[in-house]
């Protein structure tokens, strides 16, 4: 961040309204310049290759879509207190509308579930100018390319994790919920390299789980993916991630003024 600018816009904007004000716009210009970054992102070959060609060919359902074919960005509140964290865009999802969980099944349960606990204006996710708005939550993907099978390599991996460092740093989050082991391991290697995390293997993964990741981190919940490999067979139903969105809120409403 550039202290100098930064500080000006801060001046300005308190003159106008107070700090409150000057932070989050200084939070959703930081946030902008991050996700521009992501946007251009052309690190993995791979990636490129497959996310542009799924472009091109699209599929039947779509083939009047523009796709948008290109790493898909973190969506929602500045100020965000839990960050909701999956593996990587579908192919046809959100590598097609440009919008993480935004235009397949995943994003369908998804959005519902966060909409029904206070955390998004409406249910649907459909594409980005759809109206959707999070509230207290930011969505963001531990990939941001679609990857061939859903698999990506440890060097793509490896690549991209440096984003959802840098979103951390800016939103400094109270939670995360990770979707998914893929994500939770994810996260935990990313803690665990920057010398804040002992062990990231000491945590299990488990629905429903919570762990306290020590002084200064933000409280890790758990969570299946909800794909529709999960939904469709029962594995995770609606009230499964409703009740683990409700311990989230629980946990942190204790944050709120008495």
């Amino acid at each position: 961040m550039d202290s100098g600018s930064d500080g000006l816009k801060i001046r300005r904007l308190q003159r106008r309204g107070g700090f409150m004000i000057a932070f989050v716009a200084i939070m959703v210009d930081t946030l902008r310049n991050l996700n521009e970054r992501i946007i251009a992102c052309r690190q993995c070959p791979r990636l490129v290759r497959y996310r542009e060609k799924v472009a091109r060919e699209k599929r039947a359902a779509y083939r009047e879509w523009n796709y948008w074919g290109k790493p898909v960005p973190g969506f929602g509140d500045a100020r965000a207190r839990l960050l909701i964290l999956g593996l990587a865009p579908a192919a046809h999802g959100g590598n097609r509308t440009g919008r993480v969980f935004t235009g397949d099944r995943s994003g369908d349960f998804l959005y519902k579930a966060l909409h029904e606990a206070g955390f998004a204006n409406q249910p649907t996710s459909v594409r980005r100018d759809d109206g959707l708005k999070l509230k207290d939550a930011y969505v963001a993907a531990a990939l941001r390319c679609a990857p061939p099978a859903n698999k990506p390599l440890p060097s793509e991996m490896a690549n991209c994790l440096p984003y959802l460092e840098k979103e951390l740093e800016i939103l400094r989050p109270r939670a995360v919920l990770a979707l998914g082991s893929l994500a939770m391991r994810a996260l935990l290697w990313l803690l665990h390299e920057q010398g804040k995390l002992p062990s990231r293997t000491a945590f299990l993964f488990r629905h429903g789980a919570s762990h306290e990741l020590g002084t200064g981190l933000p409280r890790l919940f758990v969570s299946y993916h909800p794909s529709q490999q999960n939904t469709f067979t029962g594995k995770l139903t609606e009230e499964m991630l409703a009740n683990v969105l409700r311990e989230v809120r629980r946990f942190l409403e204790k944050d709120l003024p008495k």
